[in-house]
């Protein structure tokens, strides 16, 4: 509560006018202005990005940043250590050759292993396209943990794996533990322990993921029209509102359904297209399929145009 009050107690440069506009900051000019009325709040605001200078004779392959990364604040020291330039010139190294400036105690033990946690959690999240909101959500959970000591043992890159995991299921857009496993160098059972391990630590929770979850994903790599998609969708959610496949995983429920939708139209897609994109088992997805055959006529929505009787889908 403390921490809280303290919070609120920190000045805040607000518009006198319109003191709940968010303010909107010029970067070029240093200024804030107010997004309402045009009033210019603040000026000669500090910019703590990155600096950039270019000369002609620079070589491509030559780093443009004069100051270094900007700051960032998960770090101690906020990541404004200094940091030396390889040297060129023979006053540079010693009579054996040896660099006589180095970067070794430049930087922390901890700020260095957060710092490689941090560039392997971006990789494995450029590798699947996730977005930068996710990155920082990462990064928080992945330093809460690791200030926790609470999973000592533990490699940091499976540390990173889960954490990714769960701050895809908390922004709402949740990714399989076989997608997280084929992007990271862990085992999926050693992520599932790491994820289990994390939540309890930090005490917190995710929500249940749904076949909606991945409905669209699916479609859309399968290159499915929207029509099939609504229809797959639609079979899923009433399957389970029947409760027809208990104990199932969504993922399998999801491929099931997207097979049933695709067989009934004209793009049609086998169980193994399907499963290599939901990265489930073909026979897995066959499990599925069986246990809602038998109530199909009552799963499709009454507006879906068959290319395929219901009579005449596969029965496997």
């Amino acid at each position: 509560m403390a921490k809280d009050s303290n919070l609120d107690a920190l000045p805040r440069v607000t518009c006198p006018n319109h003191p709940d506009a968010i303010l909107v900051e010029d970067y070029r000019a240093g200024d804030m202005i107010c997004p309402e009325c045009g009033l210019v709040v603040g000026d000669r605001v500090i910019d703590v990005g990155s600096e950039w200078r270019t000369f002609s004779n620079d070589k491509a392959t030559k780093d443009p940043s004069r100051v270094g990364d900007s700051q960032n604040p998960l770090l101690s020291d906020g990541d404004l250590s200094t940091m030396i330039g390889k040297g060129t010139g023979a006053a540079s190294f010693d009579e054996f050759g040896n660099s006589k400036y180095q970067n070794r105690r430049t930087m922390s033990s901890s700020d260095r292993a957060m710092m490689n946690a941090f560039k392997e959690i971006t990789t494995m999240a450029d590798r699947i396209n996730l977005p930068r909101n996710i990155v920082d959500r990462t990064n928080n959970l992945f330093k809460q943990v690791y200030e926790q000591k609470s999973l000592k043992g533990r490699a940091n890159d499976a540390i990173a794996s889960a954490c990714l995991y769960i701050a895809c299921r908390q922004e709402g857009v949740p990714r399989t533990f076989k997608e997280i496993c084929a992007v990271s160098r862990i085992s999926k059972k050693e992520i599932g322990r790491c994820f289990k391990l994390i939540l309890k630590a930090l005490e917190t929770s995710v929500d249940l993921i749904t076949t909606g979850d991945f409905m669209s994903r699916f479609c859309s790599n399968l290159c499915l029209p929207k029509q099939v998609q609504m229809a797959a969708t639609h079979i899923a959610r009433k399957a389970v509102e029947l409760d027809l496949v208990p104990g199932r995983s969504p993922i399998s429920v999801a491929a099931a359904a997207i097979y049933m939708a695709s067989q009934a139209s004209a793009e049609k897609r086998t169980q193994k297209e399907i499963g290599d994109i939901a990265g489930v088992a073909d026979v897995t997805i066959r499990q599925s399929y069986r246990l809602i055959y038998p109530r199909a006529p009552d799963l499709f929505p009454t507006d879906f145009k068959f290319d395929t009787p219901v009579d005449k889908l596969p029965q496997l």
